[in-house]
């Protein structure tokens, strides 16, 4: 197993800002209340919390699916001007593959350009870059059908990742699929991760999953959603002894202390 070396971002041109976000339903249930928190880009910031906490709205939210009601989320250049988020620069890669049974892998992954009336000559180029990239590369005219899970899921991830988004939102993608599957995807993805360089938001409720895969973590109350607090984590080397370290262990424990307060 390859091993990967996450590095957090000093040096980010801007910064992902979610600013006193609340989400209030049918004008009575509060989902979300006053979230705030700053992502620098680049980083990997995995969202832990119990079940109905709000983690997916925030997502929603983020990528424009969902409007707040109150409160704002935007970009934050490094002159410290504040933006909108150009929805094309977002990617969503949802809990399951939602992949169309009648499409092959490339025309499933090349379709969000298809959409926007990209030539077939060029989004099949593109598809073949990114099918190369999460380990599909010769499956292009296969059928969702033929395929594992897991392998299904790479091809959802490669369709978020066929527009170049610098923000990619991943909500529990993993989290049907089988550990050593689960284990696999991890080097798959922060290999992807490293190589673009975009921002990561994930969504899990494996704990052992957040401290493998990212810079921060984000703990999320039970509902009305709030994030009760944010843990650095150390740059290190991810391969599977770092599984058994203490370090690991000690991150693990600090994060469910924090889940069950």
């Amino acid at each position: 197993m390859k091993t990967a070396v996450v590095e957090k971002n000093e040096v980010a041109t801007s910064s992902l800002r979610i600013n006193n976000v609340s989400k209030i339903y049918n004008g009575s249930i509060t989902a979300l209340s006053e979230v705030n928190l700053d992502i620098p880009e680049g980083e990997f910031v995995s969202f832990v919390g119990p079940s109905g906490c709000g983690k997916s709205t925030i997502f929603k939210i983020i990528a424009g699916l969902s409007e707040p009601t109150s409160g704002r989320v935007e970009m934050i250049n490094a002159s410290n001007q504040e933006t909108m988020i150009d929805r094309n620069d977002v990617g969503f890669v949802f809990q399951h593959a939602t992949l169309l049974p009648w499409k092959s892998v490339l025309d499933n992954v090349t379709l969000p350009l298809e959409l926007k009336g990209v030539s077939k000559h060029e989004r099949h180029e593109r598809g073949k870059e990114v099918l190369e990239m999460v380990g599909l590369a010769g499956y292009e005219k296969a059928l969702p059908r033929q395929l594992s899970g897991g392998m299904q899921m790479r091809v959802s991830i490669a369709r978020s990742l066929i527009a170049k988004p610098k923000l990619l939102l991943m909500d529990e993608p993993f989290g049907a699929l089988d550990e050593m599957t689960r284990q696999n995807l991890h080097y798959e993805l922060l290999k992807i991760w490293e190589k673009t360089g975009m921002t990561v938001l994930f969504i899990t409720h494996n704990v052992f999953e957040s401290v493998f895969l990212s810079t921060k973590i984000a703990v999320m109350s039970t509902r009305p959603g709030r994030i009760t607090n944010v843990f650095d984590v150390p740059e290190y080397e991810r391969d599977e002894s770092f599984r058994s370290t203490p370090e690991f262990s000690h991150l693990v424990g600090e994060i469910s202390k924090g889940l069950k307060h």
